[in-house]
């Protein structure tokens, strides 16, 4: 085989990918579209909490907290006014190293609690439990320092009722997130685990806890994010739910059954994506036991988060979350096209194992190709146009139409300007984020062949979006 030849082949190669690649999300796309107009015809948000009155099952609410003592105050007291009848807050002090476990105690009147740990699953040393005078449902515990996973699971030791949902210490919920996220669990009891929908609150206000008011950021990295988290979530996520395909729930907003949890080992300390991980694991379990199960996505119950918006930062989270997802699927490599796999593991694995876990090596190939062959004359103008306008051109009708989406149904940015932002973001974002992005995943990657791994609590954020009133 000559050189032009294999130079064909490799043209046709990274052609078909990007094909394949974008008309796999166009496919989730439509499948989204239906969902969505399932998800409106079953439920009523306004009329969920009158519904199911009497009948919603306690919450355990575990927020893991590591060096938080600026913004814990905040977070905690948002959750104690959450509207939702019984639930408890689990604060899990994971060895910080600044005044995290002082913050609590002084502003929550803390008391040492002679609670019986039951350590059902393995977790760092529990130093003591604590219990807030002023509020019967709250309690705080203090451990040696095991990362966020860790802490996840001695929160679930804890944890006194059937539901647990995990919540990231600097995130906000709305006030009626709890009910909405129940609803899978009401609608079909053999729903173990659910998640919601996370947002971008650069830009927004946020005061003690709660969005006063909803906008866009004027970062430029903070609104290709915001493109982003519509995408995976609008489409992505809610795509693969009727399917009971979905293999990823948030850490910051999810719901799941403990015992289900439980039974499968809790989260895994020595990986990087423990959220992922949980969930891609639950499936391969549950369905090597034959047991009915659904791991469901609801698109309307929100949690805001910052993203964020300097390049450094962004590398470190975009580089682990590339070597979460290639742990989360390596580990659990008895899902995929497995003969009691269903959806999930003809379908869903697949096509993350080919398009995200293989993704980033196939595209920065495929870019680097493009641009050698063409300026060495290995390949004509006409196909070096077809190749940009398949890689650029059908990413911009993704997010477009993942934007489209948005605007039908909550339409949560409000007014022309935010709109005509979010469009421009759209198109601008092919034109070097997404690939600097793919360049950032790609060193994931690498660094998940060599063994290495993040470490959680490196997150440098802002929270210029939060204040605090004077009350």
């Amino acid at each position: 085989m000559s050189t032009y030849d294999i130079i064909a082949v490799a043209q046709w190669v990274f052609l078909t990918y990007f094909l394949m690649l974008n008309g796999g999300y166009i496919v989730l796309n439509f499948l989204s579209l239906f969902g969505m107009r399932e998800y409106f015809r079953a439920s009523s948000v306004d009329s969920l909490p009158k519904a199911y009155s009497e009948y919603e099952l306690p919450i355990s609410i575990i927020v893991p907290a590591y060096n938080e003592a600026a913004t814990i105050t905040a977070s905690v007291r948002a959750l104690l006014q959450l509207r939702y009848p019984e639930y408890e807050i689990v604060v899990i002090n994971d060895g910080s190293k600044d005044e995290t476990l002082d913050v609590l105690m002084r502003e929550f009147s803390l008391v040492t609690f002679p609670e019986a740990y039951r350590e059902r699953i393995p977790t760092q040393a529990v130093n003591a439990v604590y219990v807030s005078t002023r509020f019967h449902n709250l309690r705080v515990v203090d451990k040696n320092n095991g990362g966020k996973a860790d802490a996840l699971n001695a929160g679930i030791n804890c944890a006194r009722y059937p539901l647990f949902c995990g919540v990231d210490a600097d995130s906000v919920l709305q006030p009626d997130s709890l009910y909405q996220v129940l609803q899978p669990f009401l609608d079909d009891s053999r729903t173990v685990a659910c998640g919601g929908t996370i947002r971008i609150a650069n830009g927004c206000t946020v005061r003690d806890g709660f969005v006063e008011k909803i906008a866009l950021s004027d970062s430029t990295l903070a609104l290709f994010q915001t493109m982003e988290y519509l995408r995976a979530f609008l489409f992505g996520r809610l795509g693969w739910s009727p399917l009971n395909a979905l293999l990823i729930i948030s850490g910051a907003f999810g719901l799941f059954r403990k015992e289900v949890v439980v039974s499968v080992g809790g989260y895994r300390t020595d990986t990087v994506g423990e959220d992922m991980e949980l969930v891609v694991r639950m499936h391969r379990k549950l369905r090597e036991q034959r047991r009915p199960y659904r791991i469901t996505f609801v698109p309307d119950p929100i949690c805001w988060t910052e993203a964020p918006e300097d390049l450094k930062t962004l590398r470190s989270q975009r580089i682990r979350w590339q070597q979460g997802l290639a742990e989360s699927l390596t580990l659990n490599m008895g899902l995929f096209c497995n003969p009691r796999g269903g959806a999930v593991g003809w379908a869903a694995f697949p096509f993350m194992f080919l398009f995200e876990f293989l993704g980033p090596l196939l595209e920065v190939s495929g870019y680097l190709f493009a641009g050698v062959a063409f300026a060495n004359g290995w390949i004509s103008l006409s196909a070096f146009l077809a190749f940009l306008l398949c890689a650029i051109c059908l990413g911009m009708v993704l997010s477009t139409s993942a934007l489209m989406l948005e605007e039908v149904s909550f339409h949560v940015y409000p007014g022309f300007r935010n709109t005509m932002r979010l469009f421009g973001a759209a198109l601008l974002e092919n034109f070097g984020y997404r690939q600097l992005t793919a360049v950032w995943r790609l060193i994931g990657l690498v660094r998940w062949l060599t063994g290495s791994r993040g470490k959680w609590g490196d997150m440098e954020r802002k929270a210029s979006w939060s204040e605090k009133s004077e009350a």
